[in-house]
């Protein structure tokens, strides 16, 4: 079983142990999306990234002075979103890490797939940029199936705890042999299912810590998580989507 997960907009430089482990798998195609956007003026990126300028032109300067080899760091340690937050894997025990290197995948726009301890370098990129070039017409295309035929090269069941931006990299490439489960954290409200992004993020990430210490290796022992005044509800979920809500 593979579990997929978002990255976080927000990066660190993380600098104790554990060190990265090994380099991400698609370091080539990451050293072109770098080049691309080295070529990038400043009102350029900054309309790509969406963003104000602070973080502007902190990216404008990474990219100008980016080195994918000089002090990597492991990708799981690196992110510092909501989602990261609650999973904490700064405080993992040995065993934790063992697990998720095992399962856990991390979807980005500019390293494509990630193991928790491939070494990465700060960026900002993300899935759904309008990255238009000679060489793709966005970041979609750029990938292809290539983030799916790695995933499911040793493995055909996927849990999916990414947002839908980044999920989409892979669901649109599914093949019958390989069975796709999504979570969905969510409260009931006016007879409908609603998801609150700040809370979804929180759960994704005490899941994938919920997994972590149990060890799961089966995707429907998951509906044992009960965190955050979550709960797993099986009159409203489908073999392909479990869906857990609050109260």
């Amino acid at each position: 079983m593979k579990i997929i997960i978002s990255p976080a907009k927000k990066m660190n430089r993380y600098t104790d142990e554990p060190g990265y482990a090994r380099l991400p798998f698609f370091l080539r195609e990451a050293e072109q999306l770098k080049e691309c956007l080295r070529g990038f003026s400043y009102e350029a990126l900054k309309r790509l990234l969406c963003t104000n300028d602070r973080i502007a032109t902190l990216n404008f300067e990474r990219y100008r002075d980016m080195d994918l080899l000089r002090d990597p760091a492991p990708a799981l340690l690196s992110y510092d979103g909501i989602q990261y937050q609650y999973m904490a894997p700064q405080v993992f025990e040995r065993s934790y890490f063992d697990y998720v290197e095992n399962h856990l995948r991390i979807l980005s726009g500019f390293y494509g797939l990630l193991r928790p301890l491939d070494g990465v370098v700060p960026y900002r990129l993300e899935m759904q940029a309008k990255l238009k070039t000679d060489f793709c017409d966005n970041l979609y295309g750029f990938w292809g199936g290539k983030l799916y035929s790695r995933l499911t090269r040793n493995d055909h069941t996927i849990l999916n705890l990414a947002s839908a931006e980044y999920s989409r990299a892979i669901s649109k490439y599914l093949t019958p042999e390989v069975t796709y489960i999504t979570c969905t954290f969510g409260e009931w409200e006016n007879g409908k299912i609603r998801e609150k992004g700040v809370y979804v993020k929180m759960a994704r990430g005490e899941m994938v810590r919920f997994m972590a210490e149990n060890k799961i290796e089966k995707p429907g022992d998951v509906k044992y998580f009960n965190r955050l005044g979550y709960s797993y509800r099986s009159g409203l979920s489908t073999p392909t989507n479990y869906i857990f809500l609050k109260g």
